[in-house]
């Protein structure tokens, strides 16, 4: 294993366990059965099933049909500006289904991004959507995650957080705000246009202030997401 297999390894581990904070308990129901993936190929249908935590803010469930198969723009507010996005409702119709559902439902509303990485070395992610700002929140609910293998995590990608493990997707999500390295484990399900990047881009450089090369952890200037409106 190579220098650099070994810092992506590492870097990964602590993605996946800061992603939620499940730790290896895994994603489990009400009933403690291991969280099965989902969306049925067949059907079309989202399964999302409960995650055995209490939410991080009351939400309902997403409906099971899919309200998007094509793009969809939205924008998420923040308090550095606001960043114009593309979601893919083709490629990942679940997951933008459930954050279409929970921003409308506010569950993105006045929360602020937990989590900055910067490394010159090929790791640039800005993690948001955990209210409780611990990087343990979720939504209630677990879900598959939705891959086609060509997941490129280019810059200004969207991609959701996981735990590692199959189906423990949520509500959390990362914004590539420059060059990252992953293999292709995480659901990929917007972009930012280039004056959404240009947002993200300001605030990952407040947030990094005064931070090493290689840091990762709470940002140094708060980046708050103040909604998400859809266009």
């Amino acid at each position: 294993m190579t220098a650099r297999t070994k810092y992506l390894a590492v870097l990964l581990a602590v993605l996946a366990l800061v992603a939620s904070g499940c730790g290896d308990k895994g994603t489990t129901d009400t009933k403690g059965t291991t969280a099965k993936a989902s969306p049925s190929a067949d059907s079309g249908a989202c399964d999302y099933l409960d995650s055995g935590q209490q939410p991080a803010k009351k939400v309902q469930k997403p409906p099971s049909t899919p309200v998007a198969d094509g793009p969809v723009e939205v924008t998420i507010k923040t308090n550095f500006g606001d960043m114009p996005a593309t979601l893919d409702g083709k490629n990942a119709p679940c997951a933008v289904n459930s954050f279409l559902s929970l921003s409308k439902q506010g569950y993105y509303d006045k929360t602020d991004c937990h989590r900055i990485t910067s490394d010159k070395r090929g790791f640039h992610v800005l993690q948001c959507g955990d209210p409780t700002g611990s990087g343990s929140g979720d939504p209630g609910y677990r879900y598959a995650e939705e891959l086609t293998g060509k997941e490129d995590y280019k810059v200004g990608s969207l991609a959701l957080a996981n735990t590692g493990q199959p189906s423990s997707s949520g509500a959390q999500f990362f914004i590539d705000y420059d060059a990252t390295t992953l293999p292709p484990n995480y659901t990929q399900f917007g972009q930012l246009t280039p004056a959404g990047l240009k947002v993200a881009q300001k605030a990952a450089k407040a947030a990094t202030k005064g931070k090493p090369d290689g840091y990762d952890g709470p940002p140094a200037t708060k980046v708050t997401i103040t909604g998400v409106t859809q266009q």
